[in-house]
């Protein structure tokens, strides 16, 4: 499958230990800024219920959905114990500053 990488903002767009969402064909995704300025990017999506993970708390590497306070690893997408599962992750550039979040060929970010 054919990645596209997609320009997506800025970092200093996302506020430290936030989130923004970027919308694709293929749903919503979360993108998160941790303390120490790293990006990460996952499906909008707790593996648990659906909830909603650009709005749950970031800490560390981790973020905690807001429903049910599931911890999801930011790194990995994996659910940390003693929940199971895993919330699909999106493979992050930095370039100059500039996000770049790569999809399949078939999806199109717009700014959310």
């Amino acid at each position: 499958m054919k990645i596209d990488w997609i320009d997506v903002g800025d970092v200093d767009d996302i506020p430290i230990m936030g989130a923004r969402v970027v919308r694709s064909a293929d749903g919503d995704i979360a993108v998160f800024r941790t303390a120490d300025n790293s990006i990460f990017a996952l499906y909008d999506r707790c593996p648990h219920k659906g909830g909603p993970l650009s709005e749950g708390i970031v800490h560390g590497r981790s973020v905690t959905c807001p429903l049910h306070n599931w911890v999801i690893c930011l790194e990995t997408g994996e659910v940390e114990g003693p929940d199971h599962g895993c919330a699909a992750q999106i493979s992050v550039s930095i370039d100059g500053g500039r996000i770049r979040l790569g999809l399949p060929r078939a999806s199109r970010a717009a700014h959310g």
